[in-house]
């Protein structure tokens, strides 16, 4: 479950990151956790909430050729694309990370963070506002420094693939609004943070984590309500059939929403994608408006199934739980290799010790350090939430062709059938062709049920489902 955009930047501003391109914050997705992402009309199908009992003449039904069939319907040509733009991603982790590195040296073998700190000592003898005045430099600083590469891999390079529907001027709007964001939240979480550091100097790491998880804990609760709407427009969805079939699907998951939404993900991207968001008293179901003008009817439900999944197996506390024990021995290998570092180079670099706010640079790239070596570990946790949603989603919307559908859409930026090791390390969903096949193996089970029997009954093609429309 991935977090949406806003949730992420949140969460990243918060860990004083949004500079800093190399950090590999765990994204308990959507979203381990709170808000979940994942990207994905036709004949209408019998409600989940009338699922009919099974019947005892099931035709035979074999999911392999099943899954087989919604893979023959990817030409080459599009699956060498797609692979190609994945497999690039996983360059681009090293080099965010190379990238990150840079960014540290820049200020601290040149002496731009000691300056800093310094000019700011000059300017008020309040340690808080020296902290806040330090934290919004930084990341006005480290934005601009890495404008050229967020460009690229947020601007040139989705355009390279077709997967973006920005022009330039768009695009930068954003990154400014991402930059306002983040000198709000990061400054705010630099203040705290160093004041616990300050005044616990043994046991900073510990209570510096849990502050940390707090404020991610905020910032996904506000992110619906205060951070969503700012790079979006979210409206009600309009009354149809499809939309009581979802609210329908809400309520008997025990989901407390009221409504639908639908945000213009056209003006930005291609990709569709959904999400129940929020937390205490802010959840919301969202979808864009890819999906719901790309999407067939039963991949509209399925997306949403999977979706309400997250919300009902309690991803959101979850995953925050998971990224929280992550972030406690994050900041308990922080506190070993910062005073390492810092003893042997205080008099290139003039830190002082952990609560000086000039060492927030090599603090910050520890930190980032420690998450990009255990990507695979916060891609372990991601993904196996993402399979129980799965798992959770077709038997709420008994809609496996719709998943099907959805896996195939997927296809146009993921790496359809990759190697068990290549899975493992990379991929924080399962791959396009364990979702298909997952969903073929619920149909199997349930391919006499009258619901079933129906949908393939209107879509002749069988196991292969309806068409996905480009």
């Amino acid at each position: 479950m991935k977090l949406s955009r806003p949730v992420r930047l949140a969460i990243v501003g918060l860990f004083l990151v949004p500079a800093l391109a190399s950090a590999q914050i765990p994204a308990a997705s959507t979203s381990p956790a709170p808000a979940a992402v994942d990207d994905t009309s036709a004949a209408s199908v019998a409600p989940a909430s009338s699922a009919p009992a099974p019947t005892t003449t099931a035709a035979p039904f074999d999911p392999d050729a099943a899954t087989a069939s919604y893979m023959a319907r990817l030409s080459p040509e599009a699956r060498a694309k797609s692979d190609a733009y994945f497999e690039g991603g996983y360059w681009l982790l090293v080099w965010d990370f190379l990238v990150g590195l840079l960014l540290a040296w820049l200020f601290l073998g040149t002496g731009l963070s000691r300056g800093l700190r310094d000019r700011f000592e000059r300017m008020t003898r309040f340690r808080w506002l020296q902290t806040a005045l330090y934290a919004a430099s930084y990341i006005a600083i480290a934005t601009l420094v890495l404008l050229p590469w967020s460009a690229y891999e947020g601007y040139f390079r989705e355009h390279q693939y077709g997967m973006s529907n920005q022009d330039f001027g768009a695009w930068f709007g954003e990154q400014m609004k991402e930059l306002a964001i983040g000198l709000v939240l990061g400054t705010l979480a630099a203040t705290a943070i160093y004041a616990v550091l300050r005044r616990a100097p043994r046991t900073w790491w510990l209570w510096g984590a849990l502050v940390m998880i707090g404020l991610a804990m905020f910032a996904v609760a506000i992110a619906p309500v205060y951070l969503e709407p700012v790079f979006n427009d979210f409206k009600p969805l309009a009354e149809s059939p499809l939309k009581h079939e979802i609210l329908s699907l809400a309520r008997a998951q025990g989901i407390p929403a009221t409504d639908v939404y639908e945000f213009d993900a056209s003006k930005q991207t291609k990709r569709m994608s959904a999400h129940v968001s929020g937390l205490l008293g802010t959840t919301q179901i969202s979808m864009n408006d890819n999906l719901m003008n790309r999407g067939s009817h039963e991949e509209v439900k399925a997306v949403l199934g999977h979706e309400m999944g997250h919300y009902v197996l309690n991803h959101v506390y979850k995953g925050i739980t998971f990224i929280g024990i992550l972030i406690v021995a994050g900041f308990a290998f922080v506190r070993w290799s910062f005073e390492k570092l810092r003893a042997s180079s205080a008099a290139r670099w003039g830190i002082r010790d952990v609560g000086d706010v000039a060492g927030m640079p090599l603090l910050l790239f520890l930190l980032s350090a420690y998450f990009f070596v255990l990507t695979p570990v916060d891609n372990t946790i991601t993904r196996t939430m993402e399979a129980e949603a799965d798992n959770y989603g077709l038997n709420a919307s008994r809609e496996p062709d719709g998943f099907a559908q959805a896996a195939l859409h997927l296809s146009e930026y993921r790496k359809m059938e990759p190697g068990p090791v290549e899975e493992w390390l990379f991929y924080d969903h399962p791959s396009g062709w364990h979702r298909i096949h997952r969903a073929m193996v619920w149909k199997a089970e349930h391919v006499g049920d009258a619901d079933i029997a129906a949908y393939d009954a209107a879509h002749p093609a069988g196991a292969a489902g309806a068409a996905v429309s480009p």
